[in-house]
């Protein structure tokens, strides 16, 4: 139809999420994550559909190829861990993070680009469930903003736990994505650490963890992608399958 991808005409106004993952090498479920991510948007689901014509989705799905190629757990062929290198990546030490910045920032400096949500996806080798990190900020208003886009992921995905989600400001994590791109980004860009266990998720009312899987990962992404379609509120564009009308009584 000609209505389609009218966001990547020329000329016209774009509202990007830019998705990384694979920072840290070891962290393989994010890479799965990122998979259902990327899976979901490219296929022809009737949301996909919907977000493709609304959004562009901008993904670098490994960010340490070097790292992953050598088998490291956190570290670059250089030996940095790429995640405290944000604030003045080195085109020569650290080229993923570098290009990428450099990428972000331009779409920044465009005034026909909106950058509305920058998520970086990790796992975690210590908690369950899949939850997210955010940043802190003075303004209460734009921090209760900042809570929307996790509790409507809470909505979607049973493994997702917003109690687990937490907002922070630690001087350790000054370096990383979400902690640099919070601070240069301006009060309508949301950016989160989206985390993921290495191993289980307890679902709610459950005592007992169920072991994650690679489609388990999988569906956590296709459930990050559907929570867009909340998000922007686009649910009502969704063509649904027609289905017979029941008897009324």
């Amino acid at each position: 139809p000609p209505s389609a991808a009218a966001n990547l005409r020329p000329g016209a106004e774009q509202k990007v999420v830019f998705i990384t993952a694979r920072v840290h090498p070891g962290e393989t479920p994010s890479s799965f994550v990122c998979q259902g991510i990327i899976d979901f948007l490219v296929s022809q689901h009737p949301i996909a559909k919907v977000l493709r014509d609304h959004l562009v989705f901008k993904i670098a799905p490994m960010l340490n190829p070097d790292g992953v190629y050598l088998g490291n757990y956190r570290c670059s062929l250089m030996g940095f861990d790429l995640n405290r290198h944000w604030a003045n990546p080195s085109p020569w030490a650290h080229p993923t993070l570098h290009g990428v910045k450099q990428l972000i920032i331009e779409m920044y400096n465009n005034p026909k680009i909106n950058l509305e949500f920058y998520i970086d996806i990790h796992a975690h080798s210590t908690m369950m469930n899949g939850f997210m990190y955010g940043n802190i900020f003075e303004d209460e208003e734009r921090f209760q903003r900042q809570a929307v886009f996790p509790k409507l992921l809470c909505q979607n995905a049973e493994d997702f736990s917003y109690s687990s989600t937490s907002f922070n400001r630690d001087a350790v994590k000054a370096g990383t994505g979400r902690r640099f791109l919070g601070g240069l980004l301006n009060d309508t860009s949301y950016c989160y650490t989206l985390e993921v266990s290495f191993y289980s998720y307890i679902l709610g009312g459950l005592t007992s963890a169920v072991p994650y899987t690679e489609e388990a990962y999988m569906k956590l992404g296709r459930n990050v992608a559907r929570t867009f379609l909340d998000y922007y509120r686009l649910n009502s564009l969704v063509e649904r399958p027609l289905t017979p009308t029941p008897k009324t009584r």
